[in-house]
């Protein structure tokens, strides 16, 4: 009995592999149209895992990413408190020192996110230990995270519109190469649980509805809102940059701050959303791990800036009155 159960328990998890590998699923004729109305089978599955140091050194590296990205948020702050109005000088040369650090060592910095993109391009292969498929969202977010938190302060203006070009170029393709690993692991996922098998082949699937990609059961995307609103974001700072007229900087300032908020909102709901709703069975703990602690350093940054803005209106009514 022990080997039958340890054999049907084997042939339960190669189809769970064979489903979230399967990156093209083959739609054919059924014999059956009344109880299987859509039948469907794997047509290609992508190539084998890297070795599992792979993944190490990419936990590594995330680790290493978050925890860069939570120092210099933690430095700003305290910065912030210990600077006063009238030391506009001392604020200009941590703005500096933050600027530096964001272009050198954050996830979305010059040297950090060439190799995110390289991590999401591979994402398909990383998939033991570490697998991106589950946790690459969580590498985007950071690198979402630290666009949102810290501005350049380059004062050429070529150098600044390049940077901010090239950080914009990286999200995008960042989103898109998430979605290429991302999607197919969702519609495996759609397709193993919202399916019964029709027993022709270890893949054959019998739907009532048809397989669409990305599945219906999760429903985020990298490209999605919270990208498109963080690109609006750089896209808002370079025309301000660019702006000569003081009118117009002012408006532009007023839609950057209403964009960035929003952008602060969605991807507080994308993290409680991927923490809670991600198609994974193991590991749970480590999920929610990952995902708690990028939602825990953005409601830390949000909080601390909703305290900074009240602080600074009440010393203002203080100094009016």
């Amino acid at each position: 009995k022990t080997q039958i159960m340890n054999q049907e328990w084997e042939m339960d998890l190669d189809r769970k592999v064979t489903f979230f590998k399967c990156i093209k699923w083959q739609f054919e004729d059924t014999l059956d149209p009344i109880n299987c109305t859509f039948h469907y089978f794997c047509d290609s599955l992508y190539a084998g895992d890297y070795p599992q140091i792979i993944d190490v050194l990419v936990f590594f590296f995330f680790t290493f990413s978050y925890l860069t990205t939570l120092i210099v948020v933690l430095k700003k702050v305290i910065s912030r408190r210990r600077i006063r109005r009238e030391e506009e000088e001392e604020e200009d040369d941590d703005d500096d020192d933050s600027d530096k650090a964001k272009r050198y060592l954050l996830p979305s910095g010059p040297i950090s996110l060439p190799l995110i993109l390289l991590i999401l391009a591979k994402g398909q292969r990383i998939n033991t230990l570490f697998p991106i498929s589950i946790f690459g969202p969580a590498i985007l977010q950071l690198v979402q995270l630290s666009v949102l938190i810290f501005e350049n302060n380059i004062e050429k203006e070529a150098s600044f519109v390049f940077f901010e070009a090239s950080t914009i170029s990286g999200i995008l393709h960042a989103s898109i190469y998430l979605d290429a690993v991302i999607l197919p692991y969702y519609t495996g996922f759609d397709a193993l649980v919202t399916s019964t098998s029709s027993g022709v082949c270890k893949s054959c699937i019998c739907r009532k509805e048809p397989l669409t990609v990305g599945g219906t059961i999760v429903a985020y995307r990298g490209w999605s809102s919270t990208t498109f609103l963080v690109v609006s974001v750089l896209c808002l700072r370079i025309i301000c940059k660019l702006c000569r007229e003081e009118a117009k900087t002012k408006k532009v300032m007023v839609i950057k701050n209403v964009v960035e908020g929003l952008a602060w909102t969605v991807l507080i709901r994308d993290c409680v959303y991927l923490a809670v709703m991600s198609p994974v069975e193991e590991p749970v703990l480590l999920r929610v791990f990952v995902f708690g602690s990028v939602l825990m350093l953005i409601c830390f940054y949000v909080i601390t800036q909703v305290c900074c803005l009240v602080s600074r209106r009440q010393s203002k009514k203080t100094t009016n009155t």
